[in-house]
């Protein structure tokens, strides 16, 4: 098994989900509630009855909407800190962006449910009101689809955040098992200074710090060894060829590597091949 880190990214992010996920969840659920309530039922009013409901029913929809912009604009900005609290590696980010995710469909299915008992009746239930003096028509599948809408919201939103509770658990599982390595390795292996024999840019951005693919040579229990991993840098910090790093082995397992940084290493920087820094 083979590691490879960068930019100190934080172990463990667990908690910090955790303890960005309640607010998160809270903060969308007044999304769900003030949406449904000031957006949601007066579309569905128009698209079943009545075009003119923004007209005098409209006083308490308004005052909603402009909770509803506060709420969507605190509870995304709150997810985007989930996404950041989570690490810089590709398998980190997925978690935090199937956690924020949670968080969003969590909320909209709590504050939808909440809204469904006050979701406004239509004029005419199995049937659009005639026009003038004509006559009434009947629904079609997609008005009562619309006219459903009270229970599909926080229902479909609920179903998602079931979904995205099994595969969060298995990424929580997956980056715990590979963080356990990662520290058993900080603990008890050996520690060697490598050197960068390859440098390629895989042209992968990750919260925008870029990902290259290195070849790293070490002294190992049996001679020189090298080992192929990723690692996630800063711009300014690319790896390049003959740069050193931080080498950790279990000379009991050799195929368990850990590569990081070296901190004391004047070389990095250095444009390798392949990678052009972004122009700001």
């Amino acid at each position: 098994m083979m590691f490879a880190m960068g930019l100190d990214s934080p172990r463990r992010p667990g908690k910090r989900l955790l303890w960005l996920g309640v607010p998160t969840t809270l903060a969308w659920a007044v999304v769900g509630w003030t949406g449904t309530l000031g957006l949601l039922d007066n579309f569905r009013l128009m698209s079943l009855n009545r075009v003119g409901s923004w007209g005098a029913d409209g006083g308490p929809a308004v005052s909603l909407v402009l909770f509803f912009s506060v709420a969507i604009t605190v509870a995304s900005s709150l997810g985007f800190a989930m996404l950041w609290s989570s690490g810089f590696s590709l398998s980190r980010m997925g978690m935090g962006f199937r956690a924020s995710s949670l968080a969003a469909a969590l909320g909209i299915a709590i504050g939808g449910g909440l809204a469904s008992p006050s979701w406004t009746e239509p004029e005419a239930v199995g049937k659009r009101l005639g026009f003038l003096d004509g006559p009434a028509q009947e629904w079609s599948q997609v008005d009562w689809i619309v006219y459903y809408e009270p229970y599909l919201v926080p229902g479909i939103a609920g179903v998602i955040a079931l979904v995205l509770i099994l595969l969060l658990l298995k990424d929580f599982l997956a980056v715990s098992a590979a963080d356990d390595r990662a520290e058993a390795l900080q603990q008890r292996g050996r520690l060697v200074t490598g050197y960068v024999t390859h440098v390629e840019f895989t042209n992968v951005w990750v919260m925008g710090n870029p990902q290259f693919k290195v070849h790293v040579t070490y002294p190992g229990e049996t001679g020189e060894r090298t080992v192929v991993t990723t690692m996630i840098t800063s711009a300014f910090q690319a790896p390049s060829r003959g740069s050193t790093v931080k080498v950790r082995y279990d000379p009991q397992d050799p195929d368990s590597v850990l590569v990081e940084p070296d901190p004391q290493d004047r070389s990095a920087g250095r444009n390798p091949g392949g990678f052009v820094p972004p122009q700001w």
